[in-house]
């Protein structure tokens, strides 16, 4: 194996066997109280807890630990607004057809249509983008990869940090993203991967029964 700087493993922490089933099962008791809601508080988040959140999230894995993401966090009622008028201008043409139809019928049991006010309401969006080259330096501009793969956990880890502080999210993904560059101003390096809108329910916030349902065990794990 050739040689390379590394450090002892220190902080690992071993728990006896009962203890650690009990902490999977609350995990998973907690996780599942996640849900993807479209009506938001405007009751305020502070800023602290956010980049908590973000931190979690940017110590997850990725390819050759180029850590190929960027995460912009947007409070500011003016870009929260511009960010609507862009997103409901491209999903107006989304629901008009461009999807297809049964893009359309998968979406229908989820009640979904071009009007996005919850992207004013709640008091952060988080715009996530990828990056096509880079490195540990900030002027690195190596090729950067598994890029969709480790923004991918990246996002799951900031999903994940938001919900244990307390927080609800939806994930939201207009076709085109492009806009976001803009707004945001990212340069051509990056490229859009989602936004994360971030707040509290509102108090009449609602689950479609068909995001309720999951799959059964057995069609989605299988032991060798």
């Amino acid at each position: 194996m050739q040689n390379h700087d590394c450090s002892p493993l220190t902080d690992y922490i071993e728990y006896p066997s009962e203890e650690m089933l009990r902490r999977s099962e609350q995990f998973v008791a907690d996780i599942k109280r996640r849900h993807s809601i479209r009506k938001f508080s405007n009751k305020d988040v502070d800023k602290a807890i956010i980049e908590n959140c973000i931190k979690a999230a940017a110590s997850a894995p990725s390819g050759a630990n180029h850590q190929p993401w960027y995460f912009v966090a947007i409070s500011s009622a003016d870009i929260k607004k511009q960010i609507r008028e862009q997103a409901e201008l491209h999903e107006q043409g989304f629901y008009d057809g461009r999807a297809g139809e049964e893009w359309l019928d998968a979406l229908k049991p989820l009640g979904t249509d071009a009007s996005k006010p919850y992207l004013e309401t709640a008091p952060w969006l988080i715009a996530i983008f990828s990056q096509k080259r880079g490195g540990l330096d900030v002027d690195d501009r190596n090729t950067n990869y598994y890029v969709h793969e480790s923004v991918g956990i990246a996002t799951g880890f900031l999903i994940n940090a938001l919900h244990s502080s307390g927080l609800a999210t939806l994930t939201h993904t207009p076709k085109p993203m492009s806009f976001l560059n803009k707004i945001c101003q990212r340069g051509d390096n990056d490229r859009a991967y989602m936004l994360l809108v971030v707040g509290h329910p509102a108090d009449d916030a609602t689950i479609p029964h068909h995001a309720q349902v999951k799959k059964k065990f057995a069609d989605i794990a299988s032991f060798m």
